[in-house]
């Protein structure tokens, strides 16, 4: 568990103190999501899906699994939980929760709730809706916190240019919000010393 564990272990001794910034928006979509890590020959990972063009909202983004708040759902977390049971088929009892990061909100109106967790066994037998996931993503956590492979730019939507953050790895594109949310997650990260 070499460098994976040393920076597992820091996450998790980072998210147990951790007060998120919670947001407040009416008119906004409640979505709660989840950053799922797990250790692959001793590095860490984490599972992202690419939606396939059938789903109504975000259409072929690779984004984290999670979607939108359902009014049985108890919280965000459930929310978090249950929508990654769908999507990828990862039961909730297979999971170690770490904690919640801070709200994002989304150009598109969506007030992200995201959570992260650890999945202990990565030989884990996902299952895909393939109604809304087409691929499954495993991205090396070293590849994403390389300031390298991150780029900044612009996005026009409705009459407006709006700054944006991205990832490349391989033919994937991380952007918007899950950018967003990873860029704060290792900053906050980095920030607090841990």
């Amino acid at each position: 568990m070499a460098g994976g564990g040393s920076l597992l272990q820091r996450m998790r001794r980072f998210l147990s103190d951790y007060e998120p910034q919670r947001l407040s928006q009416n008119e906004a979509t409640p979505a709660g999501v989840l950053l799922l890590l797990y250790e692959k020959d001793g590095e860490p990972y984490i599972l992202l899906t690419r939606r396939t063009e059938d789903v109504e909202h975000h259409k072929g983004e690779t984004s984290f699994p999670g979607g939108t708040f359902d009014p049985g759902d108890a919280d965000m977390l459930t929310t978090a939980l249950r929508e990654t049971q769908e999507e990828i088929g990862v039961r909730p009892e297979d999971v170690e929760v770490l904690g919640q990061l801070d709200d994002s909100m989304t150009i598109t109106g969506f007030l992200v709730s995201p959570f992260v967790a650890v999945l202990g066994d990565p030989s884990y037998p996902f299952v895909m809706n393939t109604q809304e996931v087409a691929e499954l993503v495993e991205v090396p956590l070293s590849h994403l916190m390389d300031e390298r492979n991150l780029e900044e730019g612009r996005r026009r939507w409705q009459n407006r240019w709006w700054p944006v953050l991205s990832y490349r790895y391989g033919d994937h594109r991380i952007w918007g919000a899950t950018a967003r949310i990873l860029k704060g997650f290792f900053d906050r990260l980095a920030e607090s010393g841990v």
